[in-house]
């Protein structure tokens, strides 16, 4: 049976294990290759395929010993500064991960090599790395606000049952942050509260969905009356556009 699997690494990262039907598995940034070594073992998988969203190193550190051990190809991004890729993906690409069709859609913000993947059917899901997180969105280190906001705002016009798998355990953080952004929003209190409780339990605040991001998520939401008052209210000149809310609002939180 297919399942997805999140696997801890680091202090706050989610590599993401695609089991199949067959007793093979992918992998999705997997940062630490022991992590992953130990995950396949733990459920008795073959590693059958390797998927990268984009080149920093909490993301792709274990891909060369995972290829090694286990004779797997990797599917990413076109970055020559990754080697190791045998097949290079880019906008509208297809790879067929075991039991998951997954369609490529190219994210630039973070990185100007991001790719996400998403599969439409059954059910709607989505890899994004560190474009969209859980109540956020990941800072811009070679893009610039533009280019970030056109990423997600494709991101934001997926199915809203979609369920989001970003890479980072950052949610309660972001929270802290989009509570600031828009106090007034009732919908996102309720999620603050639901997610410190599951992470009070040890749990995971992630897959987040679609329909979650466009309701609480402030870097979805530069539109809303309440976070440009806060904005204001922070002291950020007036913007009239949505870019540059956005822009304004990645900059507070840089510095938040």
């Amino acid at each position: 049976m297919a399942q997805i699997h999140a696997v801890p690494a680091f202090s706050d990262n989610y590599i993401w294990l695609l089991e199949n039907a067959d007793g093979t598995a992918f992998v999705v940034d997997p940062g630490d290759g022991d992590a992953v070594d130990d995950a396949l073992a733990d459920r008795n998988l073959r590693l059958a395929g390797i998927l990268i969203t984009h080149h920093h190193f909490d993301h792709v550190g274990g891909v060369e010993m995972l290829k090694e051990k286990y004779g797997c190809p990797v599917w990413g991004p076109h970055n020559p500064a990754l080697p190791f890729i045998d097949h290079r993906l880019g906008e509208g690409d297809r790879v067929q991960a075991g039991d998951y069709s997954l369609d490529v859609i190219m994210v630039p913000g973070h990185t100007l090599d991001h790719i996400a993947y998403f599969r439409a059917a059954p059910e709607p899901l989505l890899f994004c790395g560190d474009t969209l997180f859980a109540g956020g969105c990941g800072r811009i280190f070679e893009g610039d606000a533009p280019m970030m906001y056109t990423s997600l705002s494709r991101l934001a016009a997926l199915p809203a049952e979609t369920a989001v798998y970003c890479a980072h355990e950052y949610t309660l953080a972001n929270l802290a942050f989009a509570n600031a952004a828009e106090p007034d929003n009732v919908a996102l209190q309720q999620r603050t509260a639901e997610a410190q409780s599951l992470r009070d339990r040890g749990l995971a605040t992630v897959p987040s969905n679609i329909a979650l991001e466009r309701a609480t998520n402030p870097f979805l939401r530069p539109d809303s009356a309440g976070v440009r008052a806060a904005l204001q209210a922070a002291g950020h000149e007036a913007r009239d556009d949505d870019v540059a809310v956005f822009a304004a609002l990645r900059s507070w939180k840089d510095n938040f």
